[in-house]
């Protein structure tokens, strides 16, 4: 459908897109979880705001001793940050993004001009386009509060910075949703992006090791980087603002005429790909099953003694989809990681202080781990039908209590857990030593407390606030904001217990007290999730078109 309608009517294309996003909100706001979802999403955007605030002041503060030392060629330590922050982020935290999908666009009759300009005005209400303008707003009025003169210049090298972000981040997502629609590139890029995030966490520890004693290798890689960076977009703003601000004008447009060269190319690259997908280009993978010829032997379920057979069925189902999603696996990967982070930076034997004589770095190594494995597991037990799609109506109508779906999720989702605290249990034997046994009964009490508490608060959320995720693409199991921000509350509420149960302990100088107390608040959380457990049937059947028009969405 998408280029029926003439060009002359781009105005009202914009106009109708518009009124229905508008519409869509203000229907969403009829509901209580509407009403709670735009709660929530004040409340992260607040957040979002102090933040943008506070590093506007800071790099404001910074830009501003930079001019007033003469010392613009520095500028771009305070421009580096917006850049990142507003490249990395939205590839991080897709869960509090705005993600267009452009087939929804181009079912209908939408000129091809209007489809690219409303491809660039959704990135606008990205947060990281609202922080990444505030912190370029307080580097501009830095700059003009120590040189008034450069105020005209500032501004206009800042608005081009801003535009070729919003573009570079459009580009990116782009090509990478290209990239996503065929299993082989998804699973390189899925991979390369884990290895990507895996090496940025690994700079701040490597450089805390070895900037006191840098060696001169070390220091002509650095010198190196800091002629290549003069080539960026931000070392090009910085060295285009410290020219005017010499007098330089020549050069200074030289090095805006590179960042809007920049620019153009990346308008080109977007260009390209936005309009292959306008054109209809199919990425498809999908194929058409065909018959076998002969008898097909028939495979049976799995038969779990002890366990009933819907909620093995349920088990089973969860475990094989588990077990194929890339971005799950991962995920049990990364309490490995932050242990090895540990081990690198200076969180060694000796290095906790007085204070912590009692307890060793390696005792603290297998309770980090096991709380960093839980944590990765938030959005999978917040939103455990959100893999389900249509598919959720099957559930509705089978003969099946959803006690004992949700039962079979949790058990998948447990033993899930279960491994990835075993690979941290290798993990830390391996790079910390054997922990102390008190710790380890420690932990052991805590996560009996803590995963039933989980559990029962993500059966909950999972029917009252369910979403549509996709196990199979980085980026996408990301559960709504009400669930992120109600999880969150669950889990300060979990630490703060933990953490005030093991201090008092130390106090008394005996670590083996905090067990009885977490196995008390054990009994606590058990029995919580077993009330929760046994309520299921009925908030699903009351939450039963909530959860089909959620997770049905196209």
């Amino acid at each position: 459908m998408a280029g029926l309608m003439p060009a002359t009517e781009t105005r009202g294309q914009f106009t109708a897109i518009a009124q229905l996003q508008w519409n869509l909100f203000r229907n969403s706001l009829r509901g209580k979880r509407g009403k709670a979802n735009l709660a929530s999403s004040i409340i992260i955007g607040t957040v979002f705001l102090l933040f943008g605030i506070g590093g506007s002041i800071g790099l404001g503060s910074g830009a501003w001793y930079l001019i007033s030392e003469n010392k613009g060629e520095w500028l771009a330590v305070v421009l580096w940050p917006v850049f990142l922050f507003w490249q990395i982020f939205p590839i991080m935290a897709t869960a509090f993004t705005a993600n267009l999908e452009s087939s929804d666009l181009l079912r209908f009759p939408l000129a091809y001009r209007s489809y690219f300009l409303v491809r660039l005005v959704y990135g606008l209400f990205d947060p990281s386009t609202s922080v990444g303008c505030l912190w370029l707003l307080g580097i501009g009025v830095g700059i003009a509060a120590a040189s008034p003169a450069l105020l005209p210049w500032t501004v206009i090298v800042l608005l081009v910075f801003a535009a070729f972000n919003v573009l570079l981040t459009r580009t990116i997502f782009s090509w990478v949703e290209r990239w996503l629609a065929q299993r082989r590139t998804r699973e390189i890029f899925g991979i390369l992006l884990f290895l990507i995030m895996i090496s940025f966490q690994f700079t701040g520890p490597v450089i805390e090791r070895y900037s006191h004693k840098p060696a001169p290798g070390i220091i002509r890689g650095a010198e190196r980087l800091f002629v290549i960076q003069q080539l960026s977009p931000p070392g090009l703003v910085a060295a285009s603002i410290t020219y005017v601000s010499h007098g330089q004008l020549s050069m200074g447009l030289v090095q805006f005429a590179i960042l809007c060269g920049y620019g153009v190319v990346l308008i080109w690259l977007l260009n390209f790909r936005l309009h292959a997908q306008y054109r209809g280009e199919n990425l498809s993978e999908a194929q058409v099953s065909k018959a076998k010829a002969g008898p097909q032997r028939l495979r049976l379920g799995w038969n779990i003694p002890g366990i009933s057979t819907p909620v093995t069925a349920v088990f089973e189902k969860e475990l094989r989809i588990l077990s194929r999603s890339g971005p799950i696996l991962l995920t049990m990967v990364m309490p490995i990681v932050a242990l090895f982070l540990l081990r690198v930076g200076r969180w060694h034997v000796g290095s906790l202080g007085p204070p912590m004589t009692m307890l060793q770095p390696k005792d603290f190594g297998f309770p980090v781990g096991a709380g960093y494995s839980l944590l990765m597991l938030t959005n999978l037990v917040y939103n455990n039908f959100g893999a389900e799609g249509m598919g959720v109506q099957f559930y509705i109508v089978s003969p099946i209590r959803f006690r004992e779906i949700v039962l079979g999720k949790n058990l998948a989702h447990g033993l899930f857990l279960a491994i990835s605290l075993l690979l941290v249990w290798l993990a830390v034997n391996f790079v910390y030593g054997p922990p102390a046994p008190a710790m380890i009964a420690v932990t052991l009490a805590g996560l009996l407390f803590a995963v039933p508490v989980n559990f029962a608060g993500g059966n909950l959320l999972s029917i009252y606030s369910p979403k549509k995720v996709d196990y199979g693409t980085f980026g996408r199991q990301k559960a709504s904001q009400l669930t992120v921000l109600a999880s969150l509350g669950v889990q300060l509420l979990i630490f703060g217990l933990g953490v005030i149960t093991i201090f008092v302990a130390r106090i008394l100088g005996n670590l083996w007290l905090a067990t009885p107390v977490f196995l008390f608040l054990a009994i606590l959380g058990i029995t919580g999730y077993l009330l929760v457990l046994k309520r299921m049937d009925g908030i699903a059947l009351k939450q039963r078109e909530t959860l089909v028009s959620e997770l049905g969405k196209a």
